[in-house]
């Protein structure tokens, strides 16, 4: 059986595939299907973004498809960057480049208000048009000075108080445990179950 990851990010491809390997199903992503279109983010919550790039990717392919979205949510900053995560330091920035404009943005905030987490949509759709979503979030701090070079995105300042450590220090199997995807994407295992008929 396959499923289609709607994606074409390998970073986080490599982190979807890795949730999913104990699933009796072949993984495939949008890299596979040249012609699939590419889904504008224009919803205002993680869940509607993810909502239209499964149910966009499952009736391009025809397969069952699981989409994500997900961002980083700083509470000294009302939540932003939130949906905009990608996009927050312009069209053409780096990881780099969003991390360094969110530590410029923080820099006077006192370690007491740094609070801050991770949230993470995951839909699976299948072609007839169905579509579940679930969530997952990750509650840390952002840390004064980006360390670790695991990860993407905010991993680098993203602080896990109780593990001592970012997010972008951490192994893949620490993080698959404790991040925002990897609980969304546990929930939604149990969707693609019954919705595959096992």
């Amino acid at each position: 059986m396959e499923i289609v990851l709607a994606t074409r990010n390998q970073k986080k491809l490599r982190e979807l595939k890795a949730l999913l390997a104990d699933m009796p199903v072949e993984v495939l992503s949008l890299s596979d299907f040249p012609d699939a279109p590419e889904v504008e983010e224009t919803g205002v919550t993680f869940a509607e973004n993810a909502q239209s790039k499964a149910r966009a990717a499952a009736l391009a392919t025809g397969r069952i498809a699981l989409a994500d979205d997900s961002g980083l949510e700083v509470d000294a900053l009302g939540g932003r960057p939130g949906v905009l995560s990608n996009r927050f330091a312009g069209p053409d920035a780096s990881d780099r480049d969003k991390y360094l404009l969110v530590q410029e943005m923080m820099k006077d905030v006192p370690d007491e208000e740094r609070s801050a987490r991770f949230r993470a949509a995951v839909a699976v759709a299948s072609p007839d048009g169905r579509v579940s979503v679930v969530e997952g979030a990750c509650e840390g701090t952002i840390a004064r000075e980006p360390k670790g070079d695991g990860g993407f995105g905010y991993d680098p300042i993203f602080y896990l108080p109780d593990l001592g450590r970012t997010m972008a220090e951490l192994s893949p199997d620490e993080k698959n445990r404790i991040s925002h995807r990897g609980k969304a994407l546990r929930a939604a295992k149990q969707i693609l179950r019954e919705m595959l008929g096992y």
